[in-house]
């Protein structure tokens, strides 16, 4: 394969994460077996590189795969502990092993052809797109299926960020409840300009992930997230003696209001956070994730272009635009924001909401749920923003950050080489 004997497949995915890894399933299991299919990604994902959490029904697709799954979830504040019944839905973790597992075998039964390199450059004349890839190859495709992390199309009037680390924590006796997990626990210290919170997806009664989440503009140092870790642990009642940290996960997403175009030219679409999978308000973007690789799955089995819905309704982008920008100016508090939605709402309405299902009447008890003062100020301000916006050329967006990764066992505290915390 040569810059004159270009790979002619019908379908080129770019990249090989989460995103990718889902749609290919998706193409087996709905058996898209009949196009020509290309993988274009520098690396073979392969291991637990990451979990992912959402809500859902239980699904038959899903759930052999899961690591843990709950019916209850806690959500916590420094006033009061409240326990959330998720029924009929329930919240569940899923690591990234299984998922490229499952991938892996996808693309064997689908025949799929997979350079391991980067794509460098992508050209779509409207009829094929042609991608250039980065050991001097040449794909020719009828679609472009695009993953990979891309910075969105202007910046936002809002830009936060979701960054975190979690310990994966094995503990000599039972110290974890297997029967719940801790969805939003606000009584970590909150910083000066964001939300923090902690959270624990318990595997059994002495394993589990203890987290601590940062919504705000910056990232920490590595010290800070081991630091702030640490008192979450401490805040648990936790004995670090008992404590073995097996594993450690970081992460960033971003959390804004800037568009992330879906398709940037007539034959290449974009999934993931680049396609605009990613929550706003939130950072949740699995369950966008899997409907757009099922949509895109079910058009091609139909012979249809494969193209998915919008993740979020528009709406829906209005009002995370609205709360981001209530949030960063300080009109109302992330612990008191989320606990008067979970206080004044089903669990189940609050869920479906933060994933995009709810009705224009459910929206309504929503917002009513809120402080209206705040919310009234935030939607006039973002109302004037937009305009200031249409005056003005577009101003580019800064590129999210990578993850902040230490030692693998973390400076602070310390772990011995059994991994025991110190």
């Amino acid at each position: 394969m040569t810059d004159s004997a270009p790979l002619d497949v019908d379908l080129a995915l770019l990249g090989g994460g989460g995103a990718a890894s889902l749609l290919l399933a998706a193409l087996d299991r709905h058996g898209v077996h009949g196009l020509r299919i290309a993988v274009v990604d520098p690396v073979r994902r392969r291991g637990q590189d990451r979990t992912w959490a959402f809500w859902g029904h239980p699904d038959t697709d899903l759930d052999p795969l899961l690591s843990a799954s709950w019916q209850q979830v806690e959500v916590a504040t420094a006033a009061r502990r409240r326990v959330l019944d998720l029924t009929p839905l329930r919240y569940a973790m899923l690591r990234s092993g299984p998922v490229y597992d499952r991938a892996a075998e996808a693309e064997r039964r689908l025949n799929a052809t997979r350079l391991v390199a980067p794509a460098d450059t992508v050209t779509d004349d409207g009829t094929r797109v042609r991608v250039r890839v980065g050991d001097g190859r040449t794909v020719r495709a009828g679609w472009v299926l695009d993953s990979r992390p891309r910075p969105p199309a202007r910046a936002g009037r809002t830009t936060w960020l979701q960054h975190f680390r979690g310990w994966w924590l094995e503990a000599d006796r039972p110290v974890f409840d297997p029967a719940r997990a801790v969805l939003m626990d606000f009584r970590t210290p909150q910083p000066p300009r964001g939300v923090s919170f902690g959270y624990v997806l318990p595997v059994s009664d002495s394993y589990a992930l203890v987290e601590y989440t940062e919504l705000s503009p910056d990232l920490l140092t590595d010290a800070g997230y081991d630091a702030a870790l640490a008192g979450y642990r401490d805040l648990l009642g936790l004995d670090p003696a008992g404590l073995r940290l097996r594993e450690v996960e970081n992460g960033v997403i971003p959390m804004t209001d800037a568009p992330f175009p879906a398709r940037p030219s007539p034959r290449v679409v974009r999934l993931g956070t680049a396609g605009g999978a990613t929550r706003p308000s939130t950072g949740f973007t699995f369950s966008a994730m899997y409907r757009q690789a099922d949509q895109v799955a079910r058009a091609l089995a139909a012979g249809r272009p494969p193209v998915p819905r919008a993740a979020y309704p528009r709406r829906h982008r209005w009002m995370d635009a609205v709360a981001l920008r209530a949030l960063d100016r300080g009109g109302v508090g992330g612990p008191e924001f989320f606990d008067r939605l979970f206080d004044r709402n089903p669990a189940e309405r609050v869920l479906r909401f933060l994933d995009g299902g709810t009705t224009p009447a459910e929206e309504v008890a929503i917002m009513n749920s809120t402080r209206l003062l705040p919310m009234i100020a935030a939607t006039a301000g973002d109302t004037a923003h937009r305009v200031r916006d249409r005056l003005r050329s577009p101003r580019p967006a800064p590129a999210v950050p990578p993850a902040v990764v230490g030692d693998v066992l973390g400076s602070e505290p310390g772990a011995d080489e059994a991994g025991r915390l110190t």
